[in-house]
């Protein structure tokens, strides 16, 4: 069976059975007992375990098995459909655990389509092949994506790195790119415990080469939390688990529940031009 991935060491075209993938030039990536393949060249390891450590992606997955971001989920995946992409081949890049992955992948075996998931992290992938068993997982950088030029219909980048020279690459001319971001006001109630002076990031809209685009989604709500758990988990997925004033990281250490503000955009873009 043809994969969506390409060979990293050649660029050929991947077939893949039960037990990995490998090229016509004989390169061949071993399929790990969780279902995903490690498509990381050496060259582009810059540490031993690069991307989340296992802790912050355990810390991610109980969250999100919460369900507390499932609105977001839900609106990507509306806004896929929406788009009526036939038989979509969709790209989640910097997939994480898996929590979207696994919706997108649902839609896209609906429409007829598949799916492939990228991360750093052999943690996060792990898990989100075992999430998400009828999509394609690789260990992979978003800056060096292991597919071929205009090989997919849609990508997905929610709050990932931003590798848009790559995404633009990879995606077809036509093709859909839901870029998320956080709002300005973005779990706020949090911030206002962890930081004396919290304040709020300006909204912006980037001008990205070879995109073009068609609107900026807002997906608002509040949500409570009560159990402290639930809210450490929270803030060990974010940036502010790497920053924070040990006296604000124990402000929220007494906190037993909080209602917080979740608050997203979603870039809706266009692919133009032709592929690179």
């Amino acid at each position: 069976m043809e994969s969506l991935f390409c060979c990293p060491v050649c660029g050929g075209a991947l077939e893949r059975d039960e037990r990995g993938c490998r090229c016509a030039a004989g390169h061949s990536f071993d399929r790990a007992r969780e279902g995903y393949v490690n498509l990381l060249s050496a060259n582009r390891r810059h540490s031993r375990l690069p991307g989340d450590d296992a802790l912050m992606v355990a810390a991610r997955s109980r969250f999100l098995d919460g369900g507390w971001y499932a609105p977001l989920r839900d609106a990507l995946c509306r806004l896929l459909q929406d788009s009526a992409l036939p038989a979509p081949r969709v790209l989640d890049a910097g997939c994480g655990e898996g929590y979207y992955t696994a919706a997108l992948a649902r839609w896209a075996s609906e429409a007829g389509g598949a799916l492939a998931g990228v991360d750093l992290s052999k943690p996060a992938v792990r898990r989100a092949a075992r999430r998400c068993p009828s999509g394609e997982l690789a260990v992979a950088s978003v800056y060096h994506l292991p597919l071929a030029s205009g090989g997919v219909d849609a990508v997905v980048n929610c709050f990932s790195p931003l590798a848009a020279g790559e995404f633009g690459r990879v995606l077809r001319p036509g093709g859909v790119f839901l870029y998320v971001v956080p709002g300005p006001r973005h779990l706020w109630e949090m911030k206002r415990v962890l930081y004396d002076q919290p304040y709020q990031k300006e909204e912006r809209r980037e001008c990205y080469p070879g995109f073009s685009y068609r609107e900026v989604v807002p997906v608002e709500y509040s949500f409570t939390l009560t159990d402290p758990r639930d809210l450490q988990a929270l803030f060990h997925m974010t940036p502010y688990a790497w920053k924070t004033p040990r006296e604000g990281v124990e402000r929220l250490l007494d906190r037993e529940e909080m209602t917080l503000t979740a608050q997203f955009r979603v870039h809706v873009l266009t692919r133009t031009g032709s592929s690179a």
